[in-house]
C-alpha cells in the first residue's frame, strides 16, 4: 500500500520498521519537530526521525497541521492510508479525510479504556490486570472511532517502560496483520458508556503518596518507571524508587521501619530493591545503603 507514518517516540519504531520490512511504499514519514535534549540542549531528532532518515525515508517535521499548505501537502501524497502512532499532533478534519482508508492508529490500550494520552501508565496505577492494543479508524474525536482489530496482553508486574515495549511491538504486529486483510476485520464502534480517560502524566503526581495501601505505591512505582520516575525526597535530595518488594509488616504511614529502608504505608510497606539518588546511577538496596544512610523514625516527604 502507498502509506504515510506519523509517530514520534520509541513507542512507534517497530511499526514503522514493520510496515517497511513488509514492502509497503512510505512515501513520507511525520514527526514531530526536533527537540532540545541533553546537557549541551541540542536539537535531537526523533527516534521516528532518526529511523527514518537511516531507511532514506521522506521526513516531514511540522509544528501543526492546521496550516492549509500543510492539508495541500498531505493530500498531494494520494494514500491508500496514514498510519499514526503516537504521532503528539492533532489531526484536522482534512488530513483525516485525506486518504482513501482513513487514519488508522495504533493506541496502547484495549478502547474504550483508556482513551488518551497516557494509557499504559493510567492501566498499571488502576490495579487493571490486562490491556492491549487497539487498532482503530481515526475520527475527530479522542481515540472515539470505530475498532478494527485488538490483541490483548497481561499486566503482571510489568514497569510502564516493559508494557509500553511489549505492546510497540504488538502494535507493529497488528497493523500488519490488519493491512493484509482489511475486509476480515469490519469496523466496531465504541461503547462510549464504558470509556475511560488516561490524561497526560504530570511530574508532580511522580512523587510517592505513602498515605495509600503499599499494592497502590508499588503500582504508583511500576508506572512512573523509567518517566518520570516515582521519588521521594530527604534533606533537599531526591530519591526515585524503580523496583520495590510489598510486605505485610506494619508501622506509620511515610515513616522509615527499620535500617533496612522498609517504608511504611497506610496499610503493610514497601522494601526498596532498587533506588536511584538524583544525579547518580541506580543501585541495589544493599549498594545504596552502603553510602547513604535515612534512619529508622525519618518521616519521609
Amino acid at each position: 500500500m502507498r502509506l504515510a507514518f506519523m509517530g514520534t517516540p520509541d513507542f512507534a519504531v517497530p511499526a514503522l520498521r514493520a510496515l517497511y520490512d513488509a514492502g509497503h511504499e512510505i512515501v513520507a514519514v511525520y514527526s514531530q519537530p526536533p527537540r532540545r535534549a541533553g546537557r549541551g540542549k541540542k536539537l535531537s531528532p526523533s527516534p521516528v526521525q532518526q529511523l527514518a532518515e537511516n531507511l532514506e525515508l521522506l521526513v516531514r517535521t511540522p509544528v501543526s497541521l492546521k496550516d492549509e499548505d500543510e492539508q495541500t501537502a498531505f493530500a498531494a501524497l494520494d494514500l491508500d492510508a496514514a498510519i499514526v502512532a503516537a504521532y503528539g499532533l492533532i489531526l484536522p478534519q482534512a488530513i483525516l479525510d485525506a486518504p482513501q482508508m482513513g487514519c488508522l492508529n495504533i493506541h496502547g490500550s484495549l478502547l474504550p479504556r483508556w482513551r488518551g494520552a497516557a494509557p499504559v501508565q493510567r492501566a498499571i496505577l488502576a490495579g487493571d490486570t490486562e490491556t492491549g492494543i487497539t487498532i482503530m479508524q481515526m475520527e475527530a474525536g479522542l481515540d472515539t472511532g470505530p475498532m478494527l482489530l485488538k490483541a490483548t496482553t497481561s499486566i503482571d508486574h510489568k514497569t510502564a517502560g516493559e508494557l509500553t515495549e511489549e505492546l510497540a511491538g504488538t502494535g507493529a504486529d497488528l497493523m500488519i496483520q490488519y493491512l493484509t486483510a482489511p475486509a476480515k476485520h469490519p469496523p466496531e464502534p465504541q461503547d462510549d458508556a464504558l470509556a475511560t480517560y488516561a490524561k497526560k502524566v504530570d511530574k508532580q503526581e511522580a512523587r510517592l503518596d505513602f498515605n495509600g495501601s503499599a499494592e497502590q505505591v508499588e503500582r504508583q512505582i511500576r508506572a512512573y518507571n523509567p518517566n518520570p520516575g516515582a521519588f521521594f525526597e530527604y534533606q533537599d535530595n531526591r530519591y526515585r524508587i524503580l523496583k520495590v518488594v510489598v510486605s505485610d509488616t506494619q508501622g506509620p504511614s511515610s515513616t522509615i521501619l527499620d535500617d533496612r529502608l522498609l517504608i511504611g504505608c497506610e496499610t503493610g510497606s514497601i522494601q526498596p530493591e532498587l533506588i536511584q539518588k538524583a544525579g547518580k546511577p541506580a543501585m541495589a538496596l544493599k549498594s545504596f545503603l552502603n553510602g547513604t544512610k535515612i534512619p529508622a523514625g525519618t518521616i519521609l516527604q
